[in-house]
């Protein structure tokens, strides 16, 4: 119940997300309706998510040969479960509009929701790479390429991915080799293309749990000459689907409705064609998330040839070479995502550490005196205590508690302003748009190194039998790893946070921030027994303004972004600083003495126990300290 309670809080007492039934987008909801979506996916996540947990990271994703001659991928039947409680939710088309079968939701509740379902079995999964491709979809799409491919990924039929990484280009996006070459641009679904290439990592690449998996690939059109241009020009984004779709024609076994038009036109009757030119070539063997389908897949290679010729069909979303800017689109909704995985691993391994230290007895008091030697030592009159009477286990219980929840807090914030971004006013939707620039690399970033550490203390606290794999907390710790490399690795966000999310329109977004910090502060320091924090807080923030200006006072992005990761780092510490002081006024204002006294108390270690420690982070920025970087190779 840590996780439902820890989100009521911050869901009504602290983000108010009841207030937002006043907008007409969400006027049909009350926090009655909330709390049924929360209720139903807790439900779901504790049914059918966590039993299987263990099970899927033991009996991982297995390439068979299919009847056709291609690879087939087996799962276990609680996978195919899982997915299918999940679509039957309606979770896929939370935030959709009535008329296309959506919730209307807000992003805020959707979110909050989605996390009993990784917090229960993030291996597992809750299908967001298809929502996130469907949501792309319906901001860059064409209105029948919504009908026809996001409409049936929303009801569940159908699944999505996203591919971009290639074998030889991971984040260097510009070295992407998958080719597009134009066959016919008038095409009803779209340009059609046929391209060819491989990518790899591919998530959900490929699986028999739905009809149909369509992909959005990533590819360069070439130029006249035949030629890739280098860099990032020419990429563009395409539809690929598993199977090729007709619209139009007569099938006998056609699929279910897609749903009706925004404007009203009929519903579509579509139906499955012949395979595209799109083959698994082998999955990828992983340290956690091994119950996630990770895939390398071939497109064109002429295993599944169209109308007799290699070559993958594939349909252009937006114009081309505006690939990169659409996917962005999706990546910053993944990225949030993996912030979020990162949290609910977070906590899952704090909820296991804390009731193991309850109940496990270990080792004896402390004597209230030294000895005569001068030695403090354990009273071996005194039977075993709890492990939680240990000051030491205290400190790591508190550590995971600080990290995992103001994370979570910071994480949902990102997404109330989502929806303000959407549904508020001009002003209001501009700024909480700025704001999100700024804060994205954090959420992405932060809770990924951070919660990684939390599930280490949870293994630590459970001793030996933390690193067997009798206990839960080792497997969490593995599943975290991969959150530092998803979705644009720890280094790469860093630069993005301190290259171009700080000094974009001028440093406004890091203004505007810095702006809500200091009303806090002013808020805080009407509190007795904030004002010490509010006072760190104020220092913290100034910092992060004199060294952001330092960094680049000597025009050499070179050396400015030379510890690009210490800056993320310590602006993390202060973003999650200033969050927990939002939380303990919050706190104060709605809770009991004896309710708030956890969250006081885990605002209380992170001022005293983290925040300080940002003064060597910055210290290395603001000398645009090149230690790291001047050293010659052969050193190394």
């Amino acid at each position: 119940m840590i996780l439902r309670d820890t989100l009521d809080f911050l869901l009504y007492d602290w983000l108010d997300a009841s207030a937002l039934t006043a907008r007409p987008r969400f006027a049909e909801h009350s926090r009655d309706t909330f709390d049924a979506v929360l209720d139903t996916c807790e439900r779901i996540a504790r049914e059918k998510y966590a039993p299987f947990n263990r099970l899927v990271d033991t009996e991982e994703p297995r390439a068979e040969p299919a009847a056709d001659g291609s690879l087939r991928v087996v799962l276990p039947r609680a996978t195919h479960e899982a997915r299918a409680a999940y679509a039957e939710s309606g979770m896929l088309a939370a935030a959709q509009d009535y008329e296309h079968g959506g919730m209307q939701l807000p992003y805020l509740v959707e979110a909050a929701a989605n996390a009993f379902f990784s917090k229960a079995s993030v291996s597992i999964g809750s299908s967001l790479l298809t929502v996130g491709n469907a949501n792309l979809l319906m901001a860059h799409g064409t209105p029948l390429q919504q009908r026809v491919f996001a409409a049936n990924e929303f009801n569940g039929r159908w699944a999505g991915t996203m591919c971009l990484s290639e074998p030889q280009a991971g984040s260097s996006l510009s070295d992407v080799a998958t080719r597009a070459v134009l066959e016919d641009g008038s095409d009803p679904l779209g340009a059609r293309y046929r391209l060819k290439g491989n990518k790899m990592w591919i998530s959900s690449g490929e699986h028999e749990m739905t009809e149909n998996i369509v992909h959005l690939v990533l590819a360069k059109i070439p130029g006249p000459d035949g030629k890739l241009a280098p860099g990032v020009k020419g990429i563009s984004l395409f539809i690929v689907p598993k199977f090729l779709v007709d619209v139009a024609g007569p099938h006998p076994d056609p699929l279910p409705q897609a749903g009706e038009g925004g404007d009203g036109s009929a519903p579509l009757r579509v139906t499955l064609g012949p395979r595209n030119d799109v083959a698994l070539a082998g999955l990828n063997h992983k340290l956690g998330w091994r119950g996630t389908i990770n895939t390398l897949l071939n497109f064109g290679e002429g295993k599944f040839p169209v109308d007799g010729q290699a070559g993958a069909v594939g349909y252009l979303v937006g114009q081309p070479g505006d690939g990169l800017r659409c996917m962005f689109h999706m990546m910053n909704e993944a990225r949030i995502a993996v912030g979020m995985a990162a949290v609910t691993l977070g906590l899952a391994g704090y909820e296991a550490s804390l009731d193991y230290a309850r109940t496990r007895t270990q080792g004896r008091p402390l004597r209230s005196s030294a000895s005569a030697a001068g030695a403090a030592g354990k009273d071996a009159s005194q039977p075993p205590v709890r492990l939680i009477e240990h000051a030491d286990i205290r400190r790591m219980l508190l550590a995971q508690k600080a990290t995992c929840e103001g994370a979570l807090a910071l994480l949902l914030y990102c997404a109330r302003l989502v929806d303000e971004q959407h549904t508020g006013t001009p002003e209001a939707a501009d700024e909480a748009r700025l704001l999100l620039e700024v804060l994205t690399p954090i959420a992405k970033s932060w809770p990924s190194e951070n919660a990684l550490e939390a599930n280490s203390l949870a293994i630590q606290i459970h001793g030996g039998y933390g690193y067997t794999r009798d206990f839960p907390v080792e497997q969490y710790w593995r599943d975290n790893r991969l959150n530092m490399i998803h979705e644009g690795t720890h280094g790469i966000q860093a630069i993005d946070l301190l290259g171009r999310k700080v000094r974009i329109e001028g440093g406004r977004g890091l203004t505007l921030l810095a702006a809500r910090m200091q009303a806090t502060i002013e808020k805080a320091q009407a509190h007795e027994g904030m004002h010490h924090d509010a006072a760190a807080l104020a220092a913290a923030l100034e910092r992060i303004g004199q060294v952001t200006h330092a960094a680049w006072a000597g025009g050499d992005a070179s050396e400015a972004l030379a510890n690009a990761v210490p800056y993320m780092q310590a602006f993390g510490h202060v973003v999650i600083a200033w969050i927990w002081l939002e939380l303990a006024l919050a706190a104060i204002a709605t809770k009991s003495e004896a309710a708030r006294a956890g969250l006081v108390g885990a605002k209380t270690y992170f001022y005293h126990y983290e925040l300080p420690k940002i003064g060597a982070w910055l210290r290395v920025v603001e000398n645009r300290d090149t230690t790291c970087a001047a050293l010659p190779e052969e050193a190394f």
